[in-house]
């Protein structure tokens, strides 16, 4: 279950309100002096001190399929170079996705967030920039995590 503060609240269950949400979006990447930080909004919105600026952005969400792993799509308007520069620097190394939803009226109050995701299979091209949202793979990971063996766990392997 998710909390969301009262103006919040108050705004959605309103018949009319001039409180709007945005979407703000935060890009990292090890090859990134700084994070991409994009909102949804046409003018730049200050949340808890990070400056997120006015792009262009669109995010589909995933199909509701239980027999795929979730993941959602994120297209971003290529009307910066920076933007397609920065993915070309990506190489194999994933970049990673947070995205928030704050309102205009408390832009610092984090209604909700989602994330970390990692962004995979990005494509561009001269009109957009295009890429799959996806959480971490958890179930690939072998289980356990270790081995247990004399060498790794001696204590296992103790007789009393």
């Amino acid at each position: 279950m998710r909390t969301l503060s009262s103006q919040a609240l108050q705004a959605l269950y309103a018949q009319e309100t001039a409180t709007a949400f945005h979407l703000l979006i935060t890009i990292s990447h090890p090859t990134l002096a700084q994070p991409f930080t994009l909102t949804s909004d046409s003018i730049p919105t200050v949340s808890n001190g990070v400056t997120f600026n006015p792009f262009p952005f669109e995010i589909s969400l995933p199909d509701d399929d239980p027999e795929k792993i979730p993941e959602a799509k994120l297209t971003i308007d290529a009307v910066d170079l920076s933007i397609i520069d920065a993915v070309r620097g990506f190489g194999t190394v994933p970049a990673t996705i947070t995205i928030q939803v704050v309102t205009s009226v408390t832009p610092s109050v984090v209604e909700l967030e989602v994330g970390p995701l990692t962004l995979r299979d990005v494509t561009y091209d001269a009109l957009t920039v295009q890429g799959a949202m996806r959480f971490e793979e958890i179930l690939n990971e072998p289980f356990p995590g270790d081995l247990v063996s004399p060498a790794t766990i001696p204590g296992v392997f103790l007789l009393t």
